[in-house]
């Protein structure tokens, strides 16, 4: 059940994440809006480990986990923005979502069992994408970029699926508080950090509650999550991906972004596989 609650908790504030940023990365673009994310974030998991006062004790393994996380998150989430900025929110969101799938398959190579149903289920969702990404688009957004934003969502999938499975490996042997801290010091150190020093980082008060909105919700969601893959990381995975389904209704309600019949049912294949593969694998 913590891995249930756990996971929607998760995808719940990552639509919310998603739709805030799909707004600003198209004002002031993806490395500026991933390095507020990562520096709200990074201030609030700061404050996070102040509060708790959580110790510490990494050996080799951990660490190497934690780079993992780390660097998949943060790279993932700049991808993500990256397509966010070309194309609508439901192609962008519904092919990122497949990280789960991606962390659920690196579990089952770890060692996790799963029956042959499942591995029917994720066929499905690898089928779901392509029919998402393949159906011309009669009603494009201004400035979209349908092929490089879906090639960018895929890029996004991979490594957010690598960083999902990672903390999931970790949570159980890490404080939560130290859990969430590498991908908010990659963010902040290897991109912030640099736009600042040559002047590139941008930031307008019309973009600053979009930044700190999808700051706060990126962290908590992470935080939803790691409590979650203490139970189980294939089902926190996999359940965690349903915010394409809630992002895309977002973004119908909020942008008016439609997508075309064959693309429906391709974000509804999707959304379908995922949930079934959570209550299967459960």
């Amino acid at each position: 059940m913590t891995a249930v609650v756990g996971g929607l908790g998760a995808a719940l504030l990552w639509a919310v994440s998603n739709l805030s940023s799909s707004r600003s990365t198209r004002m002031i673009g993806a490395a500026s809006v991933l390095s507020w994310v990562m520096v709200v974030g990074l201030v609030l998991n700061l404050g996070l480990i102040g509060v708790t006062r959580a110790p510490i004790s990494l050996d080799a393994s951990t660490t190497v986990w934690m780079a993992v996380a780390g660097f998949g998150n943060a790279c993932g989430l700049l991808l993500l923005l990256a397509s966010l900025s070309l194309g609508k929110v439901g192609l962008a969101t519904s092919i990122t979502s497949t990280e789960g799938a991606v962390a659920a398959t690196l579990s089952v190579i770890a060692g996790e069992h799963l029956g042959v149903a499942s591995y029917g289920l994720l066929a499905l969702v690898v089928g779901g994408v392509v029919l998402v990404t393949s159906t011309a688009d009669p009603d494009p957004v201004p400035g979209e970029r349908r092929a490089k934003a879906a090639l960018l969502a895929v890029g996004a999938a991979v490594l957010s699926g690598a960083a999902i499975y990672a903390t999931g490996h970790i949570s159980g042997d890490v404080s939560l508080a130290w859990v969430l801290l590498p991908p908010r010091l990659v963010g902040v150190v290897l991109i912030a950090v640099p736009l600042a020093v040559t002047g590139r980082l941008r930031l307008t008060r019309e973009v600053l509650p979009y930044v700190v909105a999808t700051g706060a919700a990126e962290i908590a969601g992470w935080l939803c999550y790691a409590v979650g893959a203490r139970d189980s990381i294939a089902v926190a995975a996999v359940l965690s991906s349903l915010f394409a389904a809630t992002a895309t209704v977002g973004a119908f309600f909020l942008f008016r972004e439609r997508l075309t019949r064959h693309q429906v049912i391709g974000v509804a294949i999707i959304t379908a596989a995922v949930a079934t593969l959570a209550a299967t694998t459960a």
